[in-house]
Order: C-alpha cells, then structure tokens, then sequence
C-alpha cells in the first residue's frame, strides 16, 4: 500500500455525510439514431428529448438515465477496447425470471450477450453497443442489496475471484424448464457446471470501429465543425 493510493483502498468503507445517487451517463457517439434503437432494445430505455445531435432517454421515473451528444468534432476512438474510459454500464432486474425472459427475447430479436458471468454477488449478462461500450444486465443472486454488499465485502470467494465464472445462457433456459430454482441454477453457475463450450478469453468487447470506417470511410474525419464565422 502507498501513499498515493485512493482513501478508499486505505480505509474501510468511509463515507461522505451526505452521499449524492447516480443519477445518468453520457456517451459521446456518432450515430445518435443507432444509440438510441440500442438502449431502447435492451434497457427499455425511450427518448425524453430526441434530435439529430442529442438525446436524454430514460426508463424510470428520472428525467433521464443515459444522455447522447453528437457534438461537433467528436472522433471515433482508436484501439477503444485496449484504452482507459468506461467499460459497461449496468442495468438491474428484480427477478430471475425477469433477467432470463429478457435474455430470450433479447436472442429472439438477433441480439447476443458477449460474456456471461456469474460473479458471485450477481448474474450478469454484458451486451456491446454501437459504439463498443458494454451493457451489463444483471440480477442480485440475494435479492438484497444488504446482503450482496456484505458478501463482496466479507467472502474469501470475491477476495480470491473478483470475474467468477462464465455460463452459457441456453444452458440457464433448460435449467429453469427442468424445475430448478434460481438459488439453484446461481449455484451450479458459480460451480461451472454451465461452462460455455467456447469461453471469452478476455473480459473486453470487440472493437467495431475499423468495420464501420472501412464501411462509411468520412467516419474517420469526425463530425462536422460548425462554419466558421464570417467577420465583417
């Protein structure tokens, strides 16, 4: 431990007096309608302001969850899965039921997760979006918050295995049809009982950048700055 190491890696669980919530995330991205199609398949979230260059979608009572701009000068990214930023957003359901119906209609729409993992705390499912950002879609394996937190806070399983283990979804469909529960399918999960047959090697999401410049080559050039303005 060293002296430059963040207060929360040095003391155990401080707190603020007051703690504000997380509120929304905002993606800078090229292709506002494309975004926008995405979010609204697999979180259910739908615009509360819509335009070519912006839009603020929500799928709760908050005015909104996620933001787009498409600001002047925005480049795509080079090498995004290998650069530091953000890696997933998550989006919670209650049930297990809930997280596995989505699952199989997310599939019967053409939509597949790019890793599936068992971490423990959670069951996650992680989808890539236009732009190579990860959306994790997840479900607390304790159906409480309370003891999920203390799970990852206390487990010699989470201090010796932060990723868990990947399953196959299929496996988790005929699973739940052949009666088993939701504590016992998490179970086995975590056992690696439900191994996928071609496990992801790493826990990044494929680059789609390249393919789509190569596709629409004025990609690379950004988007439009404004003219400039003409003096007198």
């Amino acid at each position: 431990m060293t002296a430059d190491q963040s207060e929360y890696f040095r003391t155990p669980k401080p707190r603020p007096i007051i703690v504000p919530k997380l509120h929304h995330a905002t993606f800078m991205t090229m292709d506002v309608d494309a975004m926008v199609r995405f979010y609204e398949l697999v979180c259910g979230l739908q615009p509360v302001y819509y335009s070519d260059f912006a839009a603020w979608l929500t799928n709760d009572e908050a005015n909104h969850r996620i933001a787009l701009l498409k600001l002047p000068g925005t480049r795509p990214p080079v090498d995004k899965p290998h650069t530091a930023g953000l890696h997933h957003t998550a989006f919670e359901y209650e049930t297990f039921d809930q997280w596995l119906d989505n699952y199989v209609r997310l599939r019967d729409a053409g939509l597949l997760p790019t890793i599936c993992l068992d971490h423990g705390m959670t069951m996650s499912m992680y989808y890539a979006d236009p732009d190579g950002n990860g959306v994790e879609i997840q479900v607390d394996n304790f159906r409480d918050w309370g003891l999920s937190k203390e799970w990852m806070w206390a487990s010699q399983e989470f201090a010796t295995d932060q990723i868990g283990a990947q399953f196959d979804p299929e496996k988790l469909v005929v699973a739940r049809a052949s009666g088993l529960t939701p504590d016992d399918i998490h179970t086995r999960a975590y056992a690696k009982e439900y191994f996928p047959a071609e496990p992801r090697l790493q826990m990044t999401f494929n680059d789609p950048w390249p393919a789509r410049i190569a596709a629409e080559p004025s990609l690379a050039d950004g988007v439009p700055l404004p003219p400039a303005s003409q003096g007198d």
